[in-house]
């Protein structure tokens, strides 16, 4: 488990950082991301997309990866149980997986390069958003997917049996293909 920002155990590439939350009586606001600045800094700004998930409590959406995209997870409500694995053949970290528990009780966005498998499950007590940004346009060919309970990556998601059952009534059943960004992974 990924506990620090700068752990030293990250997937290469895979960077993190804190975000600031300024609350008062009334809510709170968050900067979600300035264009040319932090993680998403290198991010063009003429293909740069915005985006936003709301997904239900216990909900898992994995795994899923991208040839070329970079993303930026910025979890805005909830909490998010984030597992990464590094797919990428000649990465010095190839294979490796993170997990990490983003979202209200730990405010960090984190940048996914190309290669690297991601996923989260919704845990907590309530929905989750999580807006996200990638460097480029979505193109339905630059991304691909594998079952979330993929036995070789052999991730341990918690309850498999409640899992299964989310997984499947999602239209998301194991091995089927993309269908588009609205029933993406993430």
């Amino acid at each position: 488990m990924i506990g620090e920002a700068d752990s030293p155990h990250l997937i290469a590439g895979v960077r993190v950082a804190p975000y600031s939350i300024h609350a008062d009586d009334r809510g709170y606001f968050l900067e979600v991301q300035r264009l040319g600045r932090g993680l998403a800094a290198e991010f063009p700004a003429a293909t740069t997309q915005i985006s936003a998930a709301v997904n239900y409590l216990g909900t898992v959406k994995a795994f899923h990866y991208h040839l070329d995209q970079t993303d930026c997870w910025i979890p805005m409500k909830g909490m998010l149980q984030v597992a990464l694995v590094d797919l990428r053949l000649g990465s010095p970290t190839f294979g490796l997986r993170n997990t990490m528990y983003l979202g209200a009780l730990r405010p960090w966005q984190v940048l996914i390069p190309p290669g690297v498998g991601h996923g989260y499950k919704v845990i907590g007590g309530e929905e989750a958003v999580l807006v996200y940004m990638t460097d480029r346009f979505y193109n339905p060919r630059d991304e691909g997917r594998i079952p979330y309970n993929d036995a070789s990556i052999n991730y341990d998601w918690g309850d498999t049996e409640e899992v299964a059952r989310r997984y499947e009534n999602s239209g998301n059943g194991a091995g089927r293909g993309s269908s588009g960004r609205h029933s993406s992974a993430c």
